[in-house]
């Protein structure tokens, strides 16, 4: 592997944080807790990432405490980072994790630096902050601890319940700085979750944690994403979906279609071809070649159909496509937007005529 094949003392500029030399892998851990599961514990030398002005990304600064993850979403857009590390974006990415021991420590001295200028801090764009991992190295609270106390604000996207241990320290931040929480919630059928991203915790779980952190005065975002073309597009699935999402207290939804970049294309359609032969064609035919995203006319059309079972459920929402940048922190507020009276059926019914 690369980042354990380098000369001793010797830095390697385009390494990922914490990886630029051998003595900076501190040692690799398994244990039972973790069938199949190796962490690598590394002490980074940066925390606070830079997102190039380029960036398709709505934000410029992010946290990424954890590289590879054990949720192991079969769609994941981050799997092909680790092929730097001469790991594979596949099988390595669901259970080689490095983990940066020290990022709390190298984060409070960045933050420090008077040219910080306390900009919003994203946590979750790349893995998971609070994967199952977190359960054992409790980054987390003081990341949390430390963009607090230096006046930073920040936003946290998961698809982790273990975000309900720090809720109380999320309410504590909150009280000074601007703070977001989101859920990543895509796959609403159980039977297909436990298939395409078996490492993540239940819909019905994410929801109680949706749930709980409105109790705790937040207004929580829901990422429906990625919404999979014949998977999970239809009106019945959406339908159900936002009304869960709405039930369990969430106030926005930002959807979106599947992206399949480089690393995690070759691997979903692995596990396409494995349990949805039937639809390889379509999808083929959807995201041809290098093609990472779906066509401009099928995000429309899906648009179309989201929208309207927005309204109906009270929801405000957008397409992932109109989020511009810096917009991922809507921050906290007591009350709820008001409930539109238009009927389900004639959501679903309008939904079915704009198709």
């Amino acid at each position: 592997m690369r980042w354990q094949g380098q000369e001793l003392g010797v830095a390697d500029a385009a390494a990922l944080p914490g990886l630029e030399r051998l003595n900076g892998l501190v040692r690799s851990v398994t244990t039972p807790d973790f069938a199949d599961v190796t962490f690598h514990e590394v002490m980074c030398k940066s925390a606070l990432n830079h997102v190039p002005g380029a960036s398709a990304m709505p934000f410029d600064w992010t946290i990424n405490p954890y590289r590879g993850c054990t949720h192991a979403c079969a769609y994941c857009f981050a799997r092909g980072t680790h092929e730097y590390l001469e790991l594979d974006s596949g099988r390595d990415f669901d259970s080689q994790i490095i983990v940066k021991i020290n990022v709390v420590d190298v984060l409070e001295k960045e933050l420090r630096r008077g040219t910080w200028a306390r900009d919003p801090v994203m946590l979750g764009t790349n893995t998971d902050p609070y994967q199952r991992a977190e359960g054992r190295y409790r980054l987390m609270p003081g990341i949390v601890s430390a963009l607090t106390a230096s006046g930073t604000p920040f936003s946290i996207l998961t698809k982790g319940t273990l975000l309900r241990r720090d809720l109380p320290l999320l309410q504590e931040a909150a009280a000074s700085v601007r703070v977001s929480v989101a859920m990543s919630i895509a796959v609403f059928d159980d039977a297909l979750q436990k298939l395409i991203e078996p490492g993540t915790p239940s819909a019905a779980a994410r929801l109680e944690t949706v749930r709980a952190a409105t109790e705790a005065g937040f207004r929580v975002t829901v990422f429906l994403m990625p919404i999979l073309p014949h998977l999970t597009d239809s009106i019945p699935a959406l339908d159900d979906a936002l009304s869960r999402i709405r039930a369990a207290g969430a106030v926005r939804v930002v959807f979106g279609a599947l992206h399949l970049r480089p690393g995690a294309k070759q691997w979903f359609m692995e596990w396409l071809r494995r349990e949805h032969p039937e639809l390889v064609s379509s999808y083929l035919g959807l995201y041809p070649g290098v093609s990472a995203t779906a066509p401009k006319p099928y995000r429309t059309w899906l648009s179309k159909r989201v929208r309207p079972l927005l309204r109906v459920h009270g929801l405000d929402g957008r397409a992932e496509d109109d989020e511009p940048r810096g917009s991922t922190m809507p921050g906290l507020a007591a009350r709820r937007p008001a409930f539109v009276t238009t009927s389900r059926g004639r959501a679903v019914e309008e939904a079915t005529r704009l198709f």
